[in-house]
């Protein structure tokens, strides 16, 4: 059976890449756009939250991939009716990475490279990990928004909250979300008086992408915070981006 991958997961679709199996890939979201140039001939079926399974149907995957927070349940119930292997993934810590590259290359092993390329990856993870630790950095109460109007940011056993971490800044507020669900990424109505112990506000260039506009507003949220945008992507994606995401976490601690 020629192997015929579909990704519907952006930086999952950039991990598949990296890995040399650009040439399976059959499908992928329009959210999906790195490496651009490696992509640029796969068919788009629709968005993380609202993938066209017709058109997935049609394109006749062998593999699809798939993530427990930017796929729905339904979407992924329906897929299990017509495609013979579904990953399921969930990184929730910038460590999970390593798992991450183990259940892509446990599932394409037998494409050649697969395995000598999750290696050199995982090696490249370890050292990144490694020169980022909590102990070389000051503790630092931050906010990390991803929406505006209402204002949302996210739980501390989500990725995001989890990778500020390895720098020691502690995502407020100082709650869980669960596994899934709303709750891993909560609305701010503003008057909360815990925003007050807030040092660092950063404004997500994704999902919503924040600009200089929103910089007073952010600023009269958490009045004692510097207010900064940072890019979305490195702090958020999962995969090789992670890498990139590692040092520019530590280059924002550092300055």
């Amino acid at each position: 059976m020629t192997l015929r991958i579909a990704s519907l997961v952006p930086s999952v679709t950039e991990l598949v890449v990296a890995l040399g199996l650009a040439e399976r890939l059959v499908a992928r979201t329009g959210f999906c756009i790195h490496p651009r140039q490696a992509l640029l001939s796969v068919p788009k079926v629709g968005g993380t939250k609202d993938a066209n399974l017709a058109k997935l149907r049609r394109l006749a995957p062998t593999h699809v991939i798939v993530n427990v927070d930017e796929n729905r349940l339904d979407t992924v119930d329906a897929l299990r009716q017509f495609v013979p292997s579904l990953i399921v993934t969930h990184p929730c810590a910038p460590e999970d990475n390593l798992s991450l590259i183990d259940q892509l290359a446990a599932a394409f092993d037998a494409e050649p490279g697969v395995r000598e390329r999750a290696a050199a990856l995982r090696a490249a993870f370890a050292f990144e990990l490694a020169s980022t630790r909590p102990e070389d950095f000051a503790p630092c109460e931050v906010l990390y928004l991803i929406w505006h109007q209402p204002w949302m940011t996210v739980a501390r056993d989500t990725y995001i909250s989890r990778l500020l971490a390895r720098v020691n800044w502690h995502s407020w507020p100082a709650r869980g979300g669960g596994d899934h669900g709303a709750a891993r990424y909560p609305a701010l109505d503003g008057s909360e008086p815990g925003l007050g112990a807030v040092r660092r506000v950063l404004l997500s260039s994704e999902p919503f992408r924040f600009g200089a506009e929103h910089l007073a507003a952010a600023q009269a949220l958490c009045p004692q915070a510097r207010v900064q945008a940072v890019d979305g992507e490195l702090l958020s994606w999962y995969g090789p981006r992670a890498l990139d995401g590692l040092r520019y976490l530590r280059q924002l601690a550092a300055g």
